[in-house]
């Protein structure tokens, strides 16, 4: 049976494809179950040091695939969302490394969620983004309602949310859902390239980067600064830190480990 996410891992890179391309890559039973099991295998391989989630074909992500019954014999939304999304979406930010989703076509319901869960958002021209949500009388769900409003503001999210419009990747880009638009042809390679340069860096400093920005949304300012204050002190201790100040001395290029 054909793998429906596909794993490479090269040049410390783990590039993870959702492989649905015949109904763009809508998320069923089988595809969730394989996503979890790549993006633990990448968060526990040493050699991986960045991580890269694009979909196979025309589409990213469309989202729950209503018409296979995903559910498999959970009948419950909220238990279905529990045992099978929301472990992925944490996973991915809690995840030591950096990672990169690269939207590739359409990224619609749970599918615009999986994107936003990316450290770096990186979409192709022809990119487009939909909480589809309520058209079918739900609510944006495995993330969404987190992401949206930190990244595009209250207004524009409650907007997105109730209206269920379809914006472009010019104006994802616009709203602050995406860092970069590339040109169709261009985006793997662009993404691939910034994946790798990604893995040649401090990523010891990335992980705890992840950390203190995953604790600011619940901290005050004293208690921010605390956890800045600890996890500094971490990342002053380690052998990246060591080369990168070693390396700007003698005016050479660092050659970091992820140590």
């Amino acid at each position: 049976m054909t793998s429906t996410v596909l794993y490479q891992a090269s040049e410390g890179v783990a590039t993870l494809t959702l492989n649905r391309p015949d109904v763009l890559n809508a998320l069923n039973a089988d595809i969730l179950r394989e996503l979890r099991e790549a993006v633990d295998r990448a968060a526990a391989d040493a050699e991986v040091r960045a991580v890269l989630l694009t979909g196979a074909g025309r589409g990213f992500c469309a989202g729950a695939d209503l018409a296979a019954r995903q559910g498999g014999g959970v009948s419950d939304s909220g238990t279905l969302l529990r045992e099978r999304y929301h472990p992925i979406i944490m996973a991915l930010r809690e995840m030591p490394k950096p990672v990169i989703t690269a939207v590739n076509g359409v990224a619609a319901g749970a599918g615009m969620s999986l994107a936003l869960a990316g450290d770096v958002v990186l979409a192709a021209r022809s990119a487009s983004f939909l909480q589809a949500f309520s058209k079918i009388g739900l609510i944006p769900d495995a993330g969404s309602t987190y992401f949206l409003p930190r990244y595009a503001g209250e207004m524009r999210a409650r907007a997105l949310a109730i209206l269920a419009e379809k914006i472009d990747a010019e104006e994802a880009h616009r709203i602050g859902l995406v860092w970069k638009v590339h040109e169709d042809a261009a985006l793997q390679d662009e993404a691939g390239k910034l994946a790798r340069h990604l893995a040649s860096m401090p990523t010891m400093a990335y992980a705890m980067i992840k950390e203190a920005l995953n604790q600011s949304f619940s901290n005050d300012l004293a208690a921010q600064l605390e956890v800045e204050a600890t996890l500094q002190s971490r990342a002053s201790r380690t052998e990246d830190c060591k080369e990168g100040v070693a390396a700007f001395v003698e005016k050479r290029k660092p050659q970091f480990k992820g140590r």
